[in-house]
Order: C-alpha cells, then structure tokens, then sequence
C-alpha cells in the first residue's frame, strides 16, 4: 500500500504528455468530419500509451538514483553575499533532466529558487548561488526537491532528497577579515582604509631604520648614523596592551533599516571587525550593550577566547522597544571599564532634543576616557531631500528632510564643540570609518 502511495506522490504528467493527449483528442474530434483521421487518433493514443510505459519503467526502475548535497558552511555572515554549493549526481544509468527546487530558510521569503540542468550516466554537477541574511539566529534549509525526467519527457518523478541542515547567521566573518587583511596590508589599494604616517612617536621601541622623507627628525639616531655614513633614525611601534572598549546603543533608535539591515546590525558588525583588528594589535578588547537597562558586558582583556566570546555575545544581542538610559550607561562605564580606555560609542541621535539629554553623560565619559561617538547618517533622508520636486508638496517635504539633515550636521558640531570626537557615517561606511579612526588614534599616540 504505501509502495503505492509513494508512486503517486512521486508522479508528475508534464506538459509534453497533455500536449499529446491533447492532438489525440484533436484527431478524434475532426475524424467526424474526415473520418480518414480515426486511425491516426488511435495510432496517437498507442503511442502515447507506450511513450508513457517506456517513461515510467526508467524513472521508478531501482537504478535509477539521484543524490544530492549541500555545503553552506558551518555559520553564514550577516548583511554579506554567502556562496552556497549544491550538488547533485545521476547515479543511474541513463541521462536525466533535472528541475532543482532547494527548500530556504524561511527568512529569505524566497519561494521561487529553481535551477535547470541535465546529467549523463555518473556525471556530477555543483550549483552555486549566494544568499544574503538580514536577521541573525538560526536558519532551516530543508530538503531538496528534484523532479527528473528523461529523453520522453511525456512523466516526470519527484524527489524529496537530501538532509535538513540547521546553520547559525553570525555577525560578519567576512567584513572582519576583508578589514583585518586591510588594515595589516603594507600597502592598501582598497578605497577607504587610510595609511596614516606617525607624527611623532609612542613609548616602544622596534628597530633602527634608514630615514626616509616624513620620518621625525627627532627619532634620528646619531651614533648609528655616524657608523652606517647615512641618517638612521629609530622606529617605534604602537603601544601594546591599550584598552579598546566598543558600547552600542540597542535601545528603539536602532531599528532603523538600511539596505536590510537595521543600525544595530551594522554597528554589530562593526563591533566584531574593531574587536579584532584591536586584538591583532595587541590591544585588550571589552564590549559593552544598553537600552533602558545594561545588557551585555565583557571586560576588556588579550585573551585568545575574547574574540569568540564576543562573537558570541553579539550573535544573541536583539534590539529593545525602549528609550536609552544614559545614567545606568554612566554607571556601566564606570563599573566595568577601571582603566583609561578608547571608546567606540554607537549611537543615533535624530533630534537636537536626544543629543542634549544624552550630552552630560557623554562628557563625563570623555573626561574619564577617550570617547568617540559613532553617528548614522540618514542617506535615505538625503536622497528625499535631493530629489527634484515634482509637485507642490514635495517642496514642503523635502524642505523638511533638509532641515532634518542639517539639524543632524549641527548635533555633531556640537559636539564636537565640547570635546567629544564624533563621526557622522552612513551606515554601509561604518566599518571603514571605525578602523581608520582607530588607525590614525594608534599612529597619533593618543590612546
């Protein structure tokens, strides 16, 4: 009985064998006119009827097999284009054609992937495509759906083959090492991460070097200049073991999306790519969240499981329906950051009004620390507010968006008045705008 039931969950007519049947029918019909055509319309039907058992005894022979696999890795990067591999093998014994339905996570509301291809005897073929995630968490794939027919075409067998593979979607993997690979270049051709000659010079000496046009005259070493017969001058290299701490607002301001992904997101990603690139430094690395409570907190440390566990703490990290509270921010810095440090503050203020509230907070914590507050540009805003008008309304409108951009230029002036280094980015920058800052910060001696 369920050999049965399988048979006909399994069976598909294609359009080939209705087109058939259909010029059957056309036959019998017009033999009541031409009554010559009567044959031929039972001609079509016998041939139809052995095309249909030729093509059903090769799809359900025992032979005839199809497997498949899919490779998508142990963990899948947020926001980024991630390859998928599927492959698919005839391990029957003739040629078939294949319709490839790969079953999504839910979370890409992607209904229609289809792939077409055929496969001789033993041959063996790799599908690759790439998925984007704009949620962190887990993501089902199911099985794979194959329908294959053969060279008749007039029946088709559907497949349900293949493992279910659960895969987490972490912050991005790939941004923090397309930056790590960047900021460690000798050479960057890559547009956005700066090479920032030292100014002067930190407390920690690496080697002697023949002078080269923009080192610090001061660094010249004389004795060894006198002995080589040309100018040498010492090389010093960043402080080591510096504190960098990264503190994101989760709080409702953060919701905002941008090509998908929310502020949170970026600033999460952003946060891991920092994270470690301080680490490759030789710089301790802590991590603090908030909203209208303290969520995460990891002291800053070296260690060589800091970066997995921060990893893991911004993978679980979700954004909270609340307004921030700045006072228990305060009292988190304080708490938990002992030592002067630098501070990567990711906030989004849309008003002069939020700004102002948060302000006393925020120069408390730049006297304590090196504070730098990371701001999002609203680039949707300033697309509305340039496009050309088309009615009268849209005057109004855009008159507002530009108010609105230039009210969000003002926050970061003033704050910038009163000491606190501030970055307006847009969103898909962050990355690059937070490694350069920590970049030239290094290279200036100021952490």
């Amino acid at each position: 009985m369920n050999i049965v039931i399988n048979f006909y969950k399994q069976l598909q007519l294609t359009t080939r064998f209705f087109v058939a049947v259909g010029v059957a029918v056309l036959l019998f019909a017009l033999s009541f006119v031409w009554e010559f055509l009567f044959p031929l319309g039972q001609i079509a039907v016998l041939l139809i009827a052995i095309a249909l058992l030729a093509d059903l005894l090769l799809l359900f022979h025992p032979s005839t097999r199809v497997l498949t696999r899919r490779a998508p890795g142990k963990l899948l990067s947020l926001g980024d284009d991630n390859s998928i591999l599927l492959q698919l093998a005839n391990r029957g014994a003739i040629r078939l054609f294949m319709d490839v339905y790969d079953e999504l996570p839910q979370q890409f509301q992607e209904r229609k992937f289809h792939q077409q291809l055929s496969l001789a005897s033993g041959e063996e073929k790799i599908i690759r495509f790439n998925l984007r995630p704009l949620l962190r968490g887990e993501y089902l794939f199911g099985k794979t759906n194959v329908h294959i027919t053969t060279i008749i075409g007039i029946c088709a067998r559907r497949l349900h083959i293949g493992e279910p593979q659960q895969v987490p979607v972490y912050p991005s993997i790939l941004q923090m090492k397309k930056y790590e690979l960047l900021a460690f270049a000798s050479i960057s051709t890559q547009q956005g991460i700066k090479r920032l000659r030292r100014l002067g010079h930190s407390y920690e000496f690496e080697q002697i070097k023949q002078y080269a046009q923009g080192d610090d005259r001061r660094s010249i070493n004389w004795k060894a200049t006198s002995r080589r017969h040309q100018l040498m001058v010492n090389q010093y290299e960043d402080e080591r073991s510096q504190q960098v701490y990264t503190i994101i607002d989760k709080s409702r301001v953060m919701h905002m999306p941008f090509n998908g992904l929310s502020l949170l997101d970026y600033a999460i990603n952003t946060s891991l790519v920092i994270s470690n690139i301080a680490l490759k430094k030789d710089d301790k690395v802590g991590y603090i969240t908030y909203s209208h409570r303290i969520g995460s907190t990891i002291p800053a440390e070296r260690s060589s499981g800091q970066l997995k566990k921060i990893l893991a703490a911004l993978y679980h990290e979700r954004p909270q329906p609340f307004e921030a509270n700045y006072d228990l921010l305060y009292r988190a810095v304080k708490n938990v950051i002992h030592a002067r440090s630098l501070i990567f503050l990711y906030i989004n203020f849309e008003s002069a009004y939020a700004m102002e509230r948060a302000l006393p907070i925020l120069q408390k914590i730049n006297h304590l620390h090196l504070l730098v507050v990371m701001i999002f540009e609203n680039t949707e805003l300033i697309t509305y507010a340039h496009r050309k008008a088309e009615y009268v309304s849209d005057i109004y409108s855009q008159t507002i968006a530009q108010k609105l951009v230039q009210e969000k230029k003002s926050i970061v002036s003033k704050l910038r008045k009163y000491g606190i280094q501030t970055i307006l980015s847009k969103p898909e920058d962050l990355s690059i705008n937070t490694v350069n800052k920590y970049l030239e910060l290094k290279a200036k001696g100021m952490m």
